[in-house]
């Protein structure tokens, strides 16, 4: 079956689902979205690695990537290979160097991984035929108004997000309270936090 690679877009936070946000991959060079719904922890973990946040203590993704790398291995790749009922599957192809193998993962561990250690994210043809969206104006305006996948989509052990308001703060409180959250490890408000001002960030 034909591989698509793809890139990570965005990760935005569901107006519409306590505790739920749309990861978004997009096709490399090409206008095709591939929008999964995860949960918190799994998108502050790709949040934190993706912005070079330095958590004081390690998570759990930075754990795995410790512990592989200790004994030698390395996750080459990532393949999201099926979609069933809404519920996206993916496995990690990892190697010692000498043997390849195939691990079954959530979609959302998968890519918390694959941000660490810089593996290629990839999906079959008919999954992005299928669940794909293709945008025609920008991926800012996209994620904007995605909320309603949260309705379509099952989610992986969402928790609960307590509702703030930063709206009201300045570039430089909201920096202050990043990396007051980060020292804190209350990553959920970091990432709320980080939301806000990538939202100021494009509207400028």
């Amino acid at each position: 079956m034909k591989k698509v690679k793809l890139d990570i877009v965005g990760l935005s936070y569901s107006q519409t689902q306590s505790g739920a946000y749309a990861l978004v991959l997009g096709e490399v060079n090409g206008r095709r979205r591939l929008p999964i719904i995860i949960g918190a922890f799994e998108a502050q973990a790709i949040a934190i690695e993706i912005e070079k946040m330095t958590p004081s203590r390690p998570l759990t993704h930075d754990l795995f990537k410790t512990f592989a790398q200790i004994y030698q291995i390395e996750i080459q790749e990532i393949l999201i290979y099926n979609l069933v009922e809404g519920v996206f599957y993916a496995k990690l192809i990892c190697t010692d160097g000498k043997t390849t193998h195939e691990i079954d993962a959530r979609t959302s561990d998968a890519i918390a991984l694959a941000v660490r250690f810089n593996a290629a994210i990839y999906t079959y043809e008919f999954i992005l035929s299928s669940a794909g969206i293709v945008i025609e104006g920008n991926d800012f305006l996209f994620l904007e108004n995605i909320d309603n996948l949260s309705k379509e989509q099952g989610t992986e052990d969402i928790s609960s997000i307590p509702s703030s308001n930063y709206k009201s703060l300045s570039l430089e409180e909201l920096n202050q309270k990043l990396q007051e959250a980060i020292a804190e490890e209350a990553y959920e408000k970091a990432a709320r936090i980080r939301d806000e001002l990538n939202r100021r960030n494009n509207e400028r």
